[in-house]
């Protein structure tokens, strides 16, 4: 399924229209005829094609998501009833969207029928059309008979497979039929119409003095020339024909994309628990609009989006072309060759392999993974590996040096800290691509900053609490399962958790338990698997050895979650979206003892490989556990491992108590390294 589309549909798609069309005009009610020129300069009208027995318009936009992907359907509707009487006729009413954008809208897409330019958006009006895409069907008598959605493929944070109800062709097929349409109106899915405003000269907002520098702020990170966002935000031009749509999203709290709930002690999450968050917690990528942020972004959108006196500040610049990371990267490492990704069908994961040449060991401050093609890559993994390890990349994920995910910002380190890859590593990048109905083609690569290693203190380790023993059953919501995951240094820091579901994913929680308390850290409510954030704390945490984290996750598998692909299936763990994971996901840093910092600066890794050694051997020890330790005693009975495993079990169980503990079964990994 296609991640990023899904992404974008947060932005564009919602069935409350806040700022729509004076009124709705009725089913039934003719439509006169009207004229437009099209991207060519052509002039059209509606009587042009009088001899039609049905016309399609279709209200478009050139940079809603929901358009764009609905753009090729209607060139095969209009192609499948080119022969029987049917025309289609394309309208463009947004305020924002250039001559030049159709033309290249239209060319993209292979549109063959006619786009107009609805200037001033009176064809619309008179329609009452109030998103794009957005379909209106005439009879032969010019009677609105249908208006609405073309199908219902796309909807809120979802994307099915196939449509089930093609609501467009089948109001077709009944009217070529003679026969009235059975379901008249179904409310549209899309961006609102970017109408030609009024703004208001009395308004107290305007873009200059206020609403400017909240875009700056909160949107153009993502809203910005080729980043993840289908549009820019960084000019009054722009901003004030998305104006309507960005009062939608805020005012439904879809956007700026951010799901953990505010760490405030005493408040009551989804699954009735009270909450006690850690004192003073914060997070610093926090997305979050203020309440004063969120009103002044309403207001302005409601009085027309004045522009306002003087000039507005500058959006930020980017910090490096083509780059988030806080300097031009140190090494930059691609795929050697492009990946061809198909047109439909299944999509394993992909391995590739890339010898960066170190002869030195390398301290990594900040890591950035940059899709060539965002269309179709749906996560990446980075690896660094000794070469010709058998310590391949795990399932879960565990001990990966970078990510990408939408909505993930770099990783960049606090000073003194770093991860460590040895000299004559390799890296694997895992890559997870989604067919979207074109051939496509990707080259992902990996931007490196390196640190000095004369001031590295801490060593950045990332872990994971993971339960691979799921068993989700059908048809229904909130179904539990739990991840722990133990502390084993002294001093070590907290830095960042990354919680990890798929698309039956419903909420997720972390919690430190320490000394029979536990304090929660992280709260998402509403898991999304579009956007898996990627929480930073403002300030580090500090851990105690043996401290454990806790991960609680719920997945929806019932006919409510309108992403779930198949309620009525049983959901195990799997690498593909209609499977599931359960990944509590934690950056920690460790501190380096005096010896290792020795090491490190004279290029010798000593105690530092050793330690980083040990807790690889101690992450498959713990990797074994999470999947066979049923009651969660840190024992493994003959009942608890697979079949083929129980000789093993008895031979391991050196004081004969039934049980594998995990000093017993270290030794096993120990011979392996």
């Amino acid at each position: 399924m296609r991640s990023t589309t899904l992404a974008l549909l947060l932005f564009a798609v919602s069935a409350v229209p806040i700022f729509a069309a004076d009124a709705t005009i009725p089913i039934g009610s003719t439509v006169t005829d009207f004229s437009a020129r099209d991207f060519r300069g052509k002039q059209h009208r509606l009587a042009d094609f009088a001899d039609a027995k049905v016309v399609v318009l279709a209200v478009l936009g050139t940079e809603c998501p929901v358009a764009k992907l609905y753009a090729p359907r209607l060139q095969e509707l209009a192609d499948r009833y080119a022969d029987q009487g049917v025309a289609f006729l394309g309208l463009n009413a947004n305020s924002h969207d250039s001559i030049t954008e159709i033309a290249a809208y239209a060319r993209t897409h292979g549109l063959t029928f006619p786009v107009l330019k609805d200037a001033g958006n009176e064809i619309a009006d008179a329609i009452g059309a109030t998103r794009t895409p957005e379909v209106i069907v005439l009879d032969v008598e010019r009677a609105i008979r249908y208006r609405g959605r073309i199908d219902d493929q796309y909807g809120i944070g979802y994307a099915k497979k196939v449509p089930t109800t093609s609501y467009l062709s089948e109001a077709i097929d009944a009217l070529l039929a003679g026969k009235p349409v059975e379901t008249s109106s179904v409310e549209p899915i899309g961006c609102l119409i970017g109408r030609v405003q009024q703004p208001s000269g009395e308004s107290e907002v305007t873009y200059t003095n206020a609403v400017a520098a909240i875009l700056n702020e909160r949107c153009v990170e993502c809203h910005r020339d080729g980043e993840i966002a289908p549009f820019s935000l960084t000019d009054y031009e722009s901003a004030a024909g998305w104006a309507p749509m960005i009062a939608e999203v805020v005012n439904d709290g879809r956007m700026p994309p951010w799901h953990a709930a505010p760490p405030v002690s005493g408040t009551t999450s989804h699954d009735g628990k009270t909450l006690h968050f850690i004192s003073s917690l914060g997070y610093a990528n926090e997305r979050r609009l203020s309440h004063v942020e969120k009103v002044a972004l309403l207001k302005w959108a409601a009085a027309g989006a004045p522009r306002g006196e003087g000039d507005a500040p500058a959006p930020p610049a980017d910090a490096v072309a083509e780059w988030q990371l806080p300097q031009t990267p140190d090494a930059i490492l691609a795929m050697a060759e492009p990946y061809s990704v198909p047109a439909e069908g299944v999509v394993k994961y992909q391995y590739f392999r890339i010898d960066p040449e170190f002869t030195e060991d390398k301290w990594v401050s900040a890591a950035e993974v940059v899709p060539g093609n965002r269309a179709v890559v749906h996560h990446v993994l980075v690896f660094a590996r000794e070469k010709d390890s058998r310590d391949g990349p795990g399932e879960a994920g565990g001990g990966f040096l970078a990510a990408y995910v939408p909505g993930l910002k770099p990783a960049v380190y606090p000073k003194g800290m770093a991860k460590l890859v040895p000299a004559g590593s390799e890296l694997i990048f895992q890559v997870h691509y989604t067919p979207i109905g074109s051939a496509q083609t990707d080259v992902t690569k990996i931007g490196l900053v390196f640190a000095d290693p004369a001031k590295i203190e801490h060593l950045v380790e990332t872990r994971n609490a993971v339960q691979p023993r799921l068993d989700i059953q059908p048809q229904k919501a909130n179904q539990k399962y739990e991840a722990k995951d133990s502390i084993a240094y002294d001093d070590a820091i907290l830095l960042a958790c990354m919680p990890h579901m798929h698309l039956r994913g419903q909420a997720f929680r972390y919690s430190l338990e320490r000394d029979g308390e536990s304090k929660t850290l992280l709260d998402v409510p509403r898991y999304d698997f579009n956007w898996q954030t990627g929480y930073a704390f403002a300030e580090p945490l500090p851990l105690e050895k043996g401290d454990r984290i806790l991960c609680e996750a719920w997945f929806d598998n019932s006919s409510d979650n309108l992403a779930n692909p198949d309620p009525a299936a049983k959901v195990r763990w799997g690498d593909q979206t209609w499977n599931e994971m359960m990944i509590g996901y934690y950056d920690v840093a460790v501190p380096l003892d005096e010896q290792a910092k020795m090491d490190v600066r004279s290029g010798r890794l000593g105690t530092a490989l050793r330690d980083r050694l040990a807790d690889r051997i101690g992450a498959k020890v713990r990797d074994i556990f999470h999947r066979y330790d049923a009651d969660d005693d840190e024992g493994l009975t003959p009942e608890e491992v697979p079949d083929r495993l129980r000789p093993l079990h008895s031979q391991l169980d050196k004081d004969g108590d039934g049980r594998v503990t995990a000093e017993e079964l270290r030794p096993v990994f120990e011979r392996q390294e």
